[in-house]
């Protein structure tokens, strides 16, 4: 397997690097539950990077890199469903672009809002719409994910129905999910790298009690693991290793999401801090497509039959 990045894909990072430059920290004074930013969304679109996929020199691989690295800013961006999931239903589709399991019609919907393309899968097969007014409601404050959510209130009988399969989108969707969670790890444990090394306790900064370190260097184990199984997926198109590799970003999400918090100690309970713009987009994630253990049952049913 190959391990390193060829000169298209270091390039097109060194591409989205420059452009996000500006969004990479936290506007000065702001505590906002969740960050988003229409100019940074437009810049994407306009320079391609969320059509890198198209590209045949490029492919879902370079399309996953985009992803985990646009997950490790802290502005929350459509990204991942737009780069893996949109192609195989309708690259023309308007963004932003949300994906609903006929299943849980009722759970609040990432970036969903008026003339969002929405993505219904389920055993009637693979349809999409564009939200209207009166079928989308703000989550509000009801929910607690650090992405902009809303309620879908309700869905057109004549939805537009598309000839690929929901096993197929399904996939794509857990490869998206778990390149976005590899660079939402990534930009969270550098934050608390970031402040435990400077943080001092007992004269000297946190960071350089052993006890911290292994628990940090455990998590920079789980980071990488996620990093790969999802580069992976993106790279085999198989099922069963995209099953495994959102799994294991759903496994990993739980426990350093714990381990992030308690570090920062009281930090960590607040808005001051913005480390909430990774971890509360963790947790959202570790509930998609039924959590661990339908992913579990995904992964073994591929696997195994």
């Amino acid at each position: 397997m190959q391990l390193s990045l060829n000169e298209d894909q270091t390039q097109v990072l060194d591409f989205v690097d420059s452009l996000t430059r500006p969004y990479a920290a936290v506007p000065m004074h702001d505590t906002s539950f969740a960050l988003t930013s229409d100019a940074l969304d437009g810049a994407l679109m306009d320079n391609g990077f969320l059509d890198v996929m198209a590209v045949e020199e490029l492919g879902p691989v370079t399309a996953a890199l985009v992803v985990e690295r646009l997950a490790r800013l802290p502005f929350a961006v459509e990204a991942a469903v737009s780069s893996l999931v949109r192609p195989l239903v309708d690259p023309e589709l308007p963004r932003p672009v949300c994906v609903v399991e006929e299943s849980a019609l009722r759970k609040p919907v990432r970036f969903l809002k008026p003339r969002a393309s929405v993505i219904v899968v389920g055993p009637s097969g693979v349809r999409s719409f564009t939200a209207s007014e009166a079928q989308v409601r703000s989550a509000g404050e009801e929910v607690l994910y650090a992405y902009p959510m809303a309620y879908l209130t309700d869905m057109p009988a004549d939805a537009r129905r598309h000839d690929v399969s929901a096993g197929e989108v399904r996939r794509a969707l857990r490869v998206a999910m778990a390149a976005e969670a590899a660079g939402l790890l990534a930009g969270a444990l550098a934050s608390v790298t970031t402040y435990v090394s400077e943080r001092q306790q007992f004269g000297r900064p946190l960071a350089t009690f052993q006890a911290m370190r292994h628990r940090l260097a455990e998590a920079q184990v789980l980071t990488n693991g996620v990093y790969w199984l999802a580069l992976r997926a993106a790279g085999t198109g198989d099922s069963g290793d995209a099953a495994m590799a959102l799994l294991h970003a759903q496994e990993a999400a739980k426990k350093v999401g714990y381990d992030y918090h308690q570090f920062l100690g009281a930090m960590g309970m607040t808005l001051e801090h913005p480390l909430h713009l990774w971890t509360y987009r963790l947790k959202a994630l570790t509930s998609e497509l039924g959590g661990r253990g339908a992913n579990a049952l995904a992964a073994a049913e591929a696997i195994w039959g």
